[in-house]
């Protein structure tokens, strides 16, 4: 049943872009970011949905990004490149960055871009689906300030840095694997303080090194690695793809974007894409995949299992619900997207679904 806290995701997307080229932004590269957070909505990721709104805008009324920067190409060959990102929008280098690759893979058989100077980029999710539509498996990650400590320190010193995968199918729904390598991303946190809820036992710890499930002290120490010294070896692995190699920041010296105003916060991502057809016919490839998806879903089920997802899939479900019933956003969103909806003149009742006559419709 729609409410009047769903917005229509074509509607919201198109309000984002609007206050973003109200601050200041080409209207090409405020698309760009506006689609990163809205996918990120419908694909339930709401912690890096358009809750980052905000925080972006006030970045870039404070001088700590450039959307007037130009992104160069600073080192290339036939398959890798190097991309200064000259502290622009993150979603908008990894546009860039992802474009590139692609276009490696597709003439030469791999293409990896590394990135420097950089900002939060969204979901890896956002990236990998669209070397999916390529038909080309395709690797994101991204480094991030500190949140994590190493496994058995108490004090963050490297990020929840994500890592997305996406591996085309052919009848099937792709493989899209996107996680953090915490057991939760921190801005899943962010949110639960936000609405003053709890959080689960074994999500975080405290500034002293104690577990907690108050989502205020968890801001104030750590989240966790996802299972421990594993977790751990990931993310670091992560940060020195995207941070160590290609010149970014790394480990402590990344800046937290909401805690620090005196410096960009140099983010680092890496991207590598694969073209199948260097391997096998892609149509043979996709055939088994579906192969094997079709097998593992076919697969005895736990007593109180319905269904057995594939990575992805979950996520690309609720996204087709989302697009035909709306985003739901909280109060406290809507709130803060309505003020910023006043200071740049752009009305964020525009985006209501009822508002559009389109409660339980498609699009």
């Amino acid at each position: 049943m729609t409410t009047l806290n769903h917005y229509h995701y074509k509607r919201l997307q198109e309000f984002c872009s609007s206050v973003f080229v109200k601050a200041g932004v080409e209207k090409e590269q405020a698309d760009i970011v506006a689609a990163s957070l809205v996918q990120a909505d419908l694909r339930g990721v709401d912690s890096h949905g358009v809750v980052r709104t905000a925080i972006y805008l006030k970045r870039v009324e404070q001088k700590m990004i450039n959307p007037k920067a130009k992104i160069r190409i600073e080192k290339e060959d036939e398959s890798t490149a190097l991309i200064d990102g000259c502290n622009h929008f993150g979603a908008v280098v990894g546009d860039k960055a992802l474009k590139l690759a692609m276009k490696k893979a597709k003439a030469n058989g791999v293409g990896m871009v590394g990135v420097k100077n950089s900002n939060h980029f969204g979901t890896g999710a956002f990236y990998a689906l669209r070397g999916l539509k390529e038909d080309l498996v395709t690797i994101v990650m991204s480094n991030a300030s500190q949140t994590m400590p190493p496994t058995g320190g108490i004090k963050p010193f490297i990020g929840t840095n994500p890592l997305a995968v996406g591996i085309p199918c052919g009848e099937c729904e792709p493989f899209l694997l996107d996680m953090a390598t915490s057991v939760v991303a921190r801005g899943k946190i962010i949110v639960a303080a936000q609405k003053g809820e709890a959080i689960p036992h074994g999500w975080a710890i405290d500034k002293n090194g104690k577990s907690t499930t108050n989502a205020e002290e968890a801001l104030k120490g750590s989240v966790l690695p996802l299972g421990g010294p594993k977790g751990y070896g990931i993310s670091m692995f992560i940060d020195i793809f995207s941070g160590v190699l290609t010149g970014a920041g790394f480990g402590k010296y990344v800046n937290n974007m909401y805690e620090n105003w005196k410096a960009p916060q140099n983010v680092g991502h890496f991207f590598i894409t694969i073209d199948v057809n260097k391997f096998m016919d892609i149509k043979t490839f996709k055939h088994r995949m579906d192969l094997y998806i079709r097998d593992i879903k076919t697969e005895p089920k736990a007593e109180d299992v319905e269904e057995i997802f594939i990575p992805g899939e979950m996520e690309s479900r609720r996204s087709e619900q989302r697009k035909k019933n709306g985003i739901n956003l909280s109060q406290n969103v809507q709130r803060e997207l309505t003020n910023i909806g006043m200071k740049y003149g752009v009305s964020l009742k525009d985006a209501l679904m009822l508002n559009h006559n389109t409660e339980g419709k498609g699009v």
